[in-house]
Formats: C-alpha cells, structure tokens, sequence
C-alpha cells in the first residue's frame, strides 16, 4: 500500500510552478506562492498542490499521514548543482595560512593547495573517503538540499579520479540524491609541459572507462588559468558529447568569455564561476540554454569578495542558478541558506530570485527540472518545512538553519528535534 502524506497549512507555499523553460528576468521573482497551501504525497511523488481546504478534501487525502505546516513556509528541496563531495578533511592548513596572507604558491610550498589535496585522495583508504562524503551529504541535506551535484577533478590520476567517482556511486546506492560529474579540472603533476598529451589520454582512455562503467551523467572541464585552453577544452568537451555525455564548464573567473563561448557553443547545461563577463558575454548566454552557476560561497570563504553583479546579469535575461561550490579548499559549507544571504547581500539578488535559483534554475542546470526544481503534481516529493513565516526571512536570518523538516522523494529525512529546557 503506497504511503500517502497531506503536508497542510502552509502559510506559504512556494510552489515554483512557471514556464517549463529556466526562470529569466521577472519570471525568477515568481514563485507561485499558495496562502494556506498543501501538497498531497503518495507513492514518493506530488499528486495535488493546492489550498488546504481543497486538498484536504480529496479523496486520497482521508487517509494520510497529516503534517500539520501552521505558519511556515513549505518550499521545494534546494538543488545544489556544484558541490566536491568526496574530497576529503579540512584543509586546516590552508586555510591558516590564507588569514595570516599567505599567497596560493606559498602556500603550495608549504605543501597545502590542490597537488596536496589530490595526495590527500589518493592516501585515503576508499571506506575514509566515502565517511567524508557522506558526511558531508547529511550535513547538507540536514540544511535542506534534496539533490547534489558532485563532481571529481582533484584526484589528478587515475586511481584517484577513480576512487572520487567509485565514492560518488556508492552515496547513490545509499540513497544519497547525486548526480555525478566527472571533471578535467588541471594537469596532473609531471604533465605541466605536456598537457595535450594528458588531454589526450582523458579523451581516449579516462572518459571511455568512466562511461562505461556508468559513474558519471556529466563531463565538465576547468577553463582558463591552471585549467585548459578554449581549444583544449573544445575538445574534450567533443569528445564526451559523442560519448553521450552532459556537458558542463567551469570557468576560471578571469577567463569567463572564454568558457561563456564554449558553452555556449556546445550547448552545454551550465557555466559555473563566471563572475565579470562584458555585456557581449551577457547577451550570448541570455540568447542560449545555457545556466550560469554563481557560486558566492568561494568569494565570502577565499575573502575576495568579488561577487558577481547578479543584478545586472538577471536585468539582461540570463539564467542564473545558486550553488554552495562546496570544496575543502575554497567553500567548506553545505549551507543553500547561508548562499541564499550571500546572493542579496553580495550580489543584489532578491530572496525571490535566490529561491529560484536555488530550486528550478538548478534543477535545469543539471537537466532534471522535469522531475525536481518545483511542487508540482508528478514531481518527486522532495520539499522543506522551513521555521519561518515568509519567504524572506531565510537569507535575512543569515547563518540559522530554518529546516524543520526535509522530505526526499516522499520519505522524510530530517525533522528537528524539540529543545528541552533544563527544570528549575
């Protein structure tokens, strides 16, 4: 017998429904919102959204476990779409030294930055790197993402890259909601000189064994700085989309044109990290399917505070999504709330629009709005009862988690538990 929920009396509810293209312009500041809204659960998918009275009233309704929602807000499950999951402990060091000024290569000398994270991956036993990840995961989802991208890109060998992705495949069996990317973030060490060659030995041997052992929906590639080339990158990225592939591109921030190009071209799902693009750059990403992923966590954690002027980027009609870009080394937090307050306060969004973009923008970012991104009837039920009563209250309560309750495809993951005070 399915299991059939009513999540009712919602003061709000964002139900995210629009048009079934990704949220541009004044479309990102519509989320759908229902007074006293509820949302019938059956079989881990949405039968009805609607008003409570209506829904409550419904046949299937009679029956079902009831979650009572008076004076919150229900919304759907944030979609982080760039996260590095499986990459380890802290990196304490770094970090250290980045306070005190240390630039990257000093602290590269000093035997931190990325060769010594990929060294990390490659000491870890398989077991210590998937805790790390799982980890990582329930923190997430305890903050309420109910679908994470994770990618590779700094195990910077086979074994390593390997291992990445095997861990990435086992939080999938454990139920954990991830997509997996394999990424081409850099040259391995001893192929600085030689990077063609090592392009070539992803093309032909790297991406043909990760395809057919099934471990990645998405190939992705660093462009610019201590990534690769345009040209380089072109390749690759041909490459994996012959294979059948998703394509996505990460930009090194200085080289966004570059990397907007690229996607734009190939029609890839996403540009991640561009964070100054010219006003030509703007107008060919707002004429494409292209999704760029901000990713303002790196810039408050790194301290360069060099956010993207969303605001600009939204008024021009591109399609923007949020992602936490968890990584060791540049955003150690799984909070989408804490990058919901980074995106208004730093980078001039509305809260509405960072509800959209953190829901059904992201979702199309990794081509999965069809089935997640918004509350509506034949969507997975992956939604949140947040301890708020208006929507706006989640990035202006930076730093709290709201999370009531989370759900993931019908089943309920997290629900907070009661404080107790001490008796007198």
């Amino acid at each position: 017998m399915q299991n059939v929920i009513l999540v009712r009396g919602a003061r709000q509810l964002l139900t995210l429904r629009g048009p079934s293209g990704p949220r541009r312009g004044a479309d990102l500041r519509n989320l759908g919102i229902i007074q006293d809204g509820a949302v019938l659960v059956a079989g881990g998918e949405i039968r009805e959204v609607g008003p409570s009275r209506r829904i409550e009233n419904l046949a299937l309704a009679r029956d079902a476990e009831e979650i009572d929602a008076s004076g919150c807000v229900v919304m759907p499950g944030f979609v982080d779409c760039h996260t590095y999951l499986a990459a380890g402990p802290a990196r304490l060091m770094d970090y250290e030294m980045r306070l005190a000024g240390a630039s990257c290569s000093e602290i590269q000398q000093a035997g931190g930055g990325p060769v010594a994270l990929a060294r990390s991956i490659q000491e870890l036993s398989f077991r210590a790197l998937e805790a790390f990840a799982l980890r990582a995961a329930e923190d997430a989802v305890r903050h309420g993402s109910t679908s994470l991208e994770v990618r590779s890109g700094f195990g910077l060998s086979e074994a390593g890259e390997m291992k990445t992705l095997r861990v990435q495949a086992a939080l999938q069996k454990r139920g954990v909601p991830v997509i997996s990317t394999f990424l081409c973030a850099r040259a391995a060490p001893g192929f600085e000189d030689r990077v063609d060659e090592y392009l070539d030995w992803i093309r032909l041997h790297l991406l043909p064994l990760v395809k057919r052992r099934k471990l990645a929906a998405f190939a992705a590639i660093r462009c610019g700085g201590d990534g690769f080339s345009a040209e380089q990158a072109q390749g690759y990225l041909s490459a994996a989309r012959q294979m059948g592939f998703g394509l996505r591109v990460e930009a090194n921030p200085a080289f966004g044109s570059a990397a907007i190009n690229l996607a734009a071209e190939l029609n890839a799902s996403s540009v991640d990290n561009v964070t100054d693009p010219s006003e030509q750059d703007l107008a060919r990403l707002a004429q494409s399917s292209v999704i760029a992923t901000l990713l303002p966590g790196a810039e408050f954690h790194l301290g360069t505070r060099r956010y993207a002027p969303a605001r600009r980027w939204i008024d021009q009609g591109v399609a923007v999504a949020l992602a936490s870009g968890y990584h060791p080394l540049t955003c150690p937090s799984l909070n989408m709330q804490m990058i919901m307050a980074l995106a208004c306060a730093g980078m001039n969004m509305t809260p509405a629009e960072a509800i959209s973009a953190s829901t059904i923008n992201a979702a199309h970012a990794l081509r999965l709005a069809s089935r997640i991104g918004s509350l509506e009837s034949g969507k997975s039920a992956d939604l949140l009862i947040l301890s708020v009563s208006d929507y706006r209250e989640i990035p202006y309560r930076f730093g709290v988690n709201l999370v009531d309750l989370a759900m993931i495809k019908g089943e309920i993951v997290v629900r907070r538990s009661e404080v107790r005070w001490p008796a007198n």
